[in-house]
């Protein structure tokens, strides 16, 4: 029987241990917190968008190769990963039809994470809570696995799962990315993705708490990306999906003292829906024109920023000032100065290069026995349910990897 060493018990390492186990391993589980698990209990706002209701591979983003991704990802195929929660764990999904995820029917992200740990311990995992490893490497026996106050522990295969950067409060501290760093593997720099923008001095200054659908494009020398979904003011910058998803853009372009640009369609109206919005109509103002399609508060800045005077009635409007407006509405400029960084980030970007593990078992092309999956791994997706699909798929194949057995 194959002693497998899982460290982290996040979505992927907690998984991992499963299917480890279940496919005959001893399998010992190393947690630095008390209970694990931490970023599934902050997930969608306590929810737990536990997978897109619909997958699109060609939403996730890594610097590698896109079809060794491709083939992660389905290895453990949506319908499957479903049917592991409501089936075998026993939680059932509810779709949020507007936005395409999958909530537990509950709406309780507890209900996912104590799910899983009760699984694992049923299944067999030995679970050790409060223990922080601070190495890893090979020795006569195979495996060391140090811990902080303790004996080394040893085993035929270590799985790492511990996570990228982002949030750091939920202990993902970057310590796995150093030691896979020091073991040779080759390294995309990292990066908070999926972080709110910041701005220092904007017109839009006055709008913290106005939201709306928007869709938002950032372009930069290397990457571009646009997103359609929510969009909020804060008191320092944008949030939101829309925001989130595109951001990486920005924090890249900003660690390489580059430049990006952003781009808002503030509704679903383009070029041709707003011409005909704003052509003359009674005694109507160009005010009460922006008011049918936008929150009042964003109207007003918006005309501000185009410069147009919000009093004009929309015969008195010069066609130069439509076409500024127009293209304010449909292409505006949003400013930017910087991010919020690793401390609200959803994930972190970069990471091991996944050409380092075999796509099948996700284990180390430089190390035979050490087996990678979830954050450490160059790859995250967008809101709603992407990167904890991205969890369960390697982590899976990382646990039965290590068991010996094989992944599709």
């Amino acid at each position: 029987m194959p002693r497998v060493i899982v460290i982290g018990a996040g979505a992927a390492g907690t998984v991992a241990a499963i299917f480890a186990r279940k496919s005959g391993a001893d399998v010992l589980l190393l947690e630095s917190s008390r209970d694990g698990g931490r970023k599934i209990l902050i997930s969608g706002g306590g929810r737990c968008n536990v997978l897109p209701a619909r997958l699109d591979v060609s939403r996730f983003v890594t610097d590698s190769s896109s079809n060794l991704l491709r083939k992660m990802v389905l290895a453990w195929p949506h319908a499957e990963q479903r049917a592991f929660f409501e089936d075998t764990l026993g939680i059932p999904f509810e779709e949020e039809l507007e936005s395409g995820k999958l909530f537990p029917r509950s709406q309780r992200a507890r209900d996912v994470r104590d799910g899983l740990i009760a699984h694992a311990r049923a299944a067999g995992v030995s679970l050790r809570m409060e223990t922080r490893v601070t190495a890893i490497g090979v020795d006569e026996s195979g495996w060391r696995v140090d811990v902080a106050n303790g004996e080394p522990l040893h085993a035929d295969a270590v799985i790492v799962a511990t996570g990228g950067r982002s949030v750091p409060a939920t202990g993902s501290d970057g310590a796995g990315l150093t030691w896979l760093a020091q073991l040779g593997h080759t390294m995309h720099a990292t990066y908070a993705a999926l972080t709110p923008l910041t701005v220092d001095e904007s017109p839009y200054g006055t709008l913290a708490g106005v939201s709306l659908p928007v869709t938002l494009s950032a372009e930069s020398d290397a990457r571009q990306r646009s997103a359609t979904g929510g969009f909020l003011f804060t008191h320092h910058g944008y949030s939101g999906p829309s925001v989130l998803d595109v951001s990486h853009v920005v924090v890249c372009a900003r660690l390489d003292a580059a430049s990006a640009r952003l781009r808002v369609q503030w509704c679903a109206l383009g070029d041709a829906e707003w011409t005909a919005a704003l052509k003359p109509h009674g005694a109507r103002t160009v005010t009460g024109a922006l008011r049918a399609e936008l929150p009042e508060r964003l109207a007003a800045v918006l005309l501000a920023v185009a410069d147009v005077d919000p009093t004009r009635v929309l015969a008195e409007l010069k066609r130069e000032e439509r076409l500024r407006l127009i293209e304010t509405l449909v292409r505006g400029e949003l400013p930017w100065t910087g991010d919020e960084g690793y401390k609200k980030a959803e994930v972190t970007g970069g990471g091991v290069a996944l050409g380092e593990v075999h796509a099948r078992t996700m284990e180390s092309r430089r190390h035979a026995g050490l087996y990678l999956c979830g954050e450490v791994l160059d790859a995250f997706g967008p809101i709603g349910g992407y990167n904890f699909c991205w969890a369960w798929a390697t982590g899976r194949a990382a646990g039965l990897g290590a068991a010996g057995a094989t992944s599709r």
